[in-house]
């Protein structure tokens, strides 16, 4: 049975990708100084963005089990398109944070069908594709923070326009090339007549990687959200901190490309999330001794060391885990499970800095990370050898 081509499926998500990250890097910019928006306000808006992507990407892995994903696509992408679309013309208050909440929803279901859709494909090795879905999102995100400042300082309505022609072209890639026998007509799970049980492994391994992923994405966020208070605050130029995740992004491409080649010699993804929560620890006791630029800059590529290794690591453990008629659900909630990590982040490290102090919540996140790392080794060692694994 034809499948979906692995480069139509990275085509897309880099066009998602690339509109997207022409919306996310000046969300809490444009509010606070452009709509006049309260910081308490922003991070409320930006919780129920979170809270939205959460929810878009449970009933969009729940419906992948269901119907046909080709028509489930097409309505994601359809809803961020026509969402960019009316912030072309209306971009005030209170339409950009209401467009928001649609386009959280919308990136949460597009992005569940996509790794979905990458389970379909059995001609390529599961831990490539999901290698390769995460290098195309991140490949998407170098070029949309590198054009988003440029832009924006043009017009922020040019800026919509471009996004709202990416998700154009993502949806004539799903009409052209995502119609094919293996997903039209994949076998699909009748909620009335058939339940699945999965083995107590596989659902005890799962359940330690969504409850990680909470954690390790709670305790990531403070990269995004309060370290550039704290960088600026020692001095350190905003723009220096916007480099970082230049440099971010990069290096991921980097790295990825790397691995690829590294799977060759290993096999072991659990070895690979291992040594991907070890850097991201290691990433926040760097922090704790950061006085000079330099010294974020080594931070910061730890961390990306550990974000490359671990995270596209875990959908593809999460694919092989799960039979075909429950892979959507299960694909769903990883992301699910990650979002609702980023929507609690701000605030966890808000509540920490408040009461005690920066240094404090560094010492807490890589003492989280190392503890989800020891209660990973826990569980996998114990389970491993009894899971039934599927294609």
């Amino acid at each position: 049975m034809r499948e979906i081509r692995l480069r139509w499926l990275l085509l897309g998500e880099l066009f998602s990708s690339v509109g997207m990250s022409f919306i996310w890097p000046l969300t809490t910019i444009y509010l606070h100084n452009h709509l006049g928006i309260s910081l308490t306000q922003v991070g409320v808006i930006l919780l129920f963005y979170s809270l939205a992507n959460v929810i878009g990407s449970v009933i969009g892995g729940r419906m992948f089990d269901r119907l046909n994903p080709f028509y489930l696509t097409i309505g994601g992408v359809g809803v961020s398109l026509a969402t960019m679309l009316v912030l072309v013309f209306s971009h005030g208050w209170p339409a950009f944070p209401i467009a928001l909440l649609f386009l959280g929803f919308s990136s949460g279901w597009t992005l569940t069908m996509v790794n979905s859709l990458g389970t379909t494909i059995h001609s390529r090795d599961g831990r490539y594709i999901f290698n390769m879905l995460y290098f195309a999102q991140n490949f998407g995100i170098v070029i949309g923070t590198a054009m988003v400042g440029f832009v924006y300082s043009i017009s922020i309505t040019l800026l919509f326009s471009i996004a709202a022609s990416l998700f154009v072209a993502f949806m004539v890639v799903v009409l052209s090339t995502y119609h094919v026998p293996a997903v039209m007509h994949r076998q699909v799970r009748e909620k009335e007549t058939q339940t699945v049980t999965l083995p107590k492994a596989n659902r005890y391994i799962m359940g330690t990687f969504f409850i990680s992923l909470v954690i390790i994405w709670i305790m990531y966020e403070q990269w995004n959200s309060n370290l550039s208070v704290y960088m600026t605050g020692m001095g350190i130029l905003m723009r220096d901190y916007s480099l970082l995740w230049t440099i971010n992004a990069t290096l991921i491409v980097v790295f990825q490309a790397l691995l690829n080649w590294l799977s060759n010699f290993f096999t072991n993804l659990y070895l690979q999330v291992y040594a991907g929560i070890v850097f991201v620890a290691l990433s926040f006791v760097t922090l704790i001794f950061a006085k000079d630029y330099l010294h974020f800059v080594i931070a910061m590529v730890i961390l990306t060391m550990g974000e490359a290794t671990a995270f596209p690591a875990i959908p593809a453990i999460v694919n092989s885990l799960t039979p075909t008629v429950v892979k959507g659900k299960y694909q769903g909630m990883a992301n699910a499970w990650a979002s609702m990590g980023r929507a609690l982040g701000p605030l966890f490290g808000g509540l920490v800095i408040d009461y005690v102090s920066y240094t404090a919540l560094f010492i807490v996140a890589a003492v989280a990370n190392l503890i989800v790392l020891g209660v990973n080794v826990l569980v996998i060692t114990g389970n491993q050898h009894r899971v039934e694994l599927y294609k």
